[in-house]
């Protein structure tokens, strides 16, 4: 016997407290409305659903303390959304945690957060297995194939000042990145504007672009295999996608890239093992603002990632000649 529809709730009137104050109204219905994925907020926002003191706004508005938000009745479409699973091996995941901040090492194939056809992210599953902490934010983005080190703020004000120090370059974030062919000429900048764009299919795109945003990458090779090359990273902006294009841009795609990589390179890898995008946040350090603590937290390559290097090193071995096999050498 079929079980009825949940009713949805009544409408809710919600002021905003100072601790909540300065976040974008998206993240703050993300919150009241737990389950509901993030996409289908973005429309009830359109619809003009939700309003701010009586006053339609966007998703990018960002709400002020003693504000009144309306909240709309939802009910979660059947079969989709739903209370984020909680993830146990995210606990474990957790890297660096204080009283302000947590590094999460987070697995590759696994979101930030929610939306996209995504219902549930990292930051969704973090929320569930701490359901008594007040605030969770993300402090940046990683791509959903990316692994590594992800900041999440435990409180407002120290979302606030991380947000700050990515903004005048004061957060330093490195990264490891298997790329194609033999690295020649030892660290290099690249430098190239990047824009974003859309696919009628809805698929995100970036590309190098005169007219796009300014962007800055440092790459510094590590270890060169021949036909690949083991790279470290450091980003002096953080554009979508940039680590990932300005490599491909400079002729030297990662590995595992499905869409701005080089099939050949990736069939190849793929046979070493290889089963995802071989890019991963290696590291982050900051000083924190209001105690002049630095923080500085790395997460090692995962355990798939490092059998690919040894199958490239034994790739690169020279064989051992005949004379040299017969003698026991």
């Amino acid at each position: 016997m079929s079980q009825p529809a949940p009713k949805p709730a009544a409408v809710r009137v919600v002021e905003v407290a100072s601790e909540d104050a300065d976040q974008r109204i998206d993240n703050f219905l993300m919150r009241h409305l737990k389950g509901v994925p993030r996409s289908r907020i973005y429309r009830i926002l359109r619809r003009g659903e939700v309003r701010v003191n009586g006053r339609r706004i966007g998703p990018d508005y960002r709400i002020c303390a003693g504000d009144k938000v309306r909240i709309p009745p939802v009910r979660t479409a059947a079969g989709g959304g739903g209370p984020a699973p909680v993830r146990p091996g995210l606990e474990a995941a957790i890297l660096y945690e204080d009283d302000r901040y947590l590094v999460l090492d987070k697995p590759s194939g696994l979101a930030v957060h929610g939306g996209s056809g995504v219902s549930h992210g990292v930051i969704e599953a973090l929320r569930a297995l701490r359901p008594q902490a007040r605030f969770l934010e993300l402090a940046h983005r990683l791509d959903r194939e990316t692994s590594g080190c992800l900041l999440v703020a435990k409180r407002r004000s120290a979302l606030r000042a991380v947000h700050e120090l990515l903004r005048g370059g004061g957060v330093e974030k490195r990264y490891l990145a298997l790329v194609q062919g033999a690295w020649q000429g030892g660290p290099r900048q690249v430098n190239a504007p990047l824009r974003k764009n859309q696919l009628r299919s809805g698929e995100r795109m970036v590309r190098v672009d005169p007219a796009g945003k300014s962007a800055q990458t440092w790459f510094r090779p590590v270890t060169v295999f021949g036909q690949a090359t083991l790279v470290e990273a450091h980003l002096g902006t953080g554009r979508t996608h940039q680590i990932r294009v300005h490599a491909a841009h400079s002729g030297h795609p990662i590995a595992g890239d499905e869409k701005y990589g080089d099939e050949g390179f990736n069939r190849a890898m793929r046979s070493l093992g290889l089963r995802r995008l071989f890019l991963h946040a290696q590291s982050l350090a900051f000083t924190e603002p209001d105690s002049d603590r630095e923080i500085h937290v790395s997460a090692p390559l995962a355990p798939d990632l490092r059998a690919v290097l040894d199958a490239l090193e034994q790739v690169r071995a020279p064989a051992p000649t005949h004379s040299e096999a017969r003698s026991g050498r």
